[in-house]
């Protein structure tokens, strides 16, 4: 037995020094895991087509760069088919399987909706960057511990409703001294705190509201609300459209609808937009966030260049937002010096982040819209394009504008 000894323990100190290196990998290895991070949207759709092409292009960055600490961004993509139920599933499966550890979440608010308190049960930290439902953040602010894990990374509806209303004070009612407006908006979740929004600020700035028409999403012709429309004679129409934009726009122009279209128009935002409409969209006035040519930051157009270089289109406003988002998530994850979700939380809440669309900052606890944008000068303002001649050209505010507004022969205009 004694002869055997040194050979035991031989053995035993290989045993153990092989253990020993394989705890001391254990550090490094996992130090050195990726930061996953899903992106559930809805790739066949206009608005929402550049949400996970943007999320890539980040992370290809920020990867380029060493990453966040050593550590790589991988995405991992989900096409919800601009359905909640989809939607769902996928956010299940990136949480439970793919282990991811945050979400960028889709442009459809009753998307969002749905996922938000899945958030909160499996404590994952997610954000949108284009649904615009006050009531996103309202949850937030009703049950904060439960829902802390949601941010808004695009402009709640009430403060789109009044980017839009200081637009069109500038645009429309101080040089062409229009007076009257029809609402016209898609029935969505999104669309009710904007039509709130709007009959609240419209008559503030001189734009007395005939009409509030709210249509389905599944609308294919336009004409009798567009006769409707006509009877009135408003000055101008404010629209909510976002899952609906191509047919308004081509009808509104094949029947010489005589009203200017000026609000929200999700589609419009994507350059893709002229040749959807086979050029229809000339003239359309729209909100945004940033826009091709316009120098919002010093991020904006590398980011664009960027994009059109790798994809070779520009990106809807969801893009903007998604990009900035990834960058965003990977620094709360090197100021938290980790992927918990809770300490990510206080660390995205903690964001003041220069990026496409302004600087970027989140409502604190306490605030009605907790974990929304912060908005107005030094913030995110937003912008007022036009399409003009196959191209995407933006009218506000001043200091940023590119040109004067335009519109075809058989829109009337108030006399000036």
């Amino acid at each position: 037995m004694k002869r055997n000894l040194p050979q035991r323990c031989a053995r035993a100190t290989a045993a153990a020094w092989v253990a020993l290196g394989a705890v001391a990998t254990v550090g490094p290895a996992r130090a050195a895991d990726p930061i996953r991070i899903a992106v559930i949207s809805e790739a066949q759709a206009v608005a929402g087509s550049s949400i996970g092409p943007a999320a890539q292009l980040a992370a290809e960055e920020i990867n380029a760069k060493g990453g966040v600490d050593g550590r790589k961004i991988e995405i991992v993509v989900y096409d919800d088919h601009s359905s909640s139920a989809e939607a769902v599933r996928a956010f299940q499966r990136a949480v439970s399987e793919d282990k991811v550890n945050a979400v960028i979440a889709s442009y459809i608010s009753e998307v969002v909706l749905s996922l938000e308190p899945w958030a909160g049960r499996l404590k994952t930290l997610m954000i949108t960057p284009g649904a615009a439902s006050d009531v996103i953040t309202a949850n937030i602010a009703k049950d904060y511990e439960h829902n802390k894990y949601t941010f808004h990374g695009y402009l709640t509806s009430s403060a789109l409703a009044g980017l839009v209303c200081d637009a069109a004070k500038d645009l429309l009612v101080t040089p062409y001294k229009m007076k009257t407006a029809v609402i016209v908006s898609e029935d969505a979740a999104w669309t009710t705190p904007l039509d709130a929004g709007y009959e609240a600020c419209l008559p503030k700035i001189g734009l007395k509201v005939l009409d509030h028409i709210r249509f389905s999403p599944d609308t294919t012709d336009f004409t009798p609300i567009f006769n409707k429309i006509e009877g009135l004679k408003p000055d101008v129409m404010i629209t909510g459209i976002s899952h609906v934009g191509t047919q308004p726009t081509v009808q509104w122009k094949s029947q010489q609808v005589p009203i200017p279209m000026f609000g929200i128009s999700s589609q419009a935002t994507n350059s893709t937009f002229w040749k959807d409409t086979n050029g229809a969209t000339e003239s359309i006035l729209y909100n945004a966030v940033s826009g091709p040519g316009v120098a919002v930051t010093p991020k904006t157009l590398p980011f664009v260049d960027a994009y059109v270089k790798k994809y070779g289109n520009t990106p809807s406003y969801s893009g903007y937002t998604s990009y900035d988002e990834v960058y965003m998530i990977a620094d709360a994850v090197r100021r938290a010096g980790s992927t918990d979700s809770d300490k990510l939380v206080a660390a995205m809440e903690a964001t003041d982040y220069i990026g496409t669309v302004g600087r970027v900052a989140f409502l604190s606890k306490g605030d009605p819209h907790v974990h929304g944008l912060r908005t107005g000068p030094g913030y995110i303002t937003g912008l007022m394009l036009q399409w003009q001649d196959g191209k995407q050209r933006n009218m506000w505010p001043k200091e940023l504008a590119a040109g004067e507004l335009k519109f075809p022969a058989f829109v009337k205009l108030p006399p000036r």
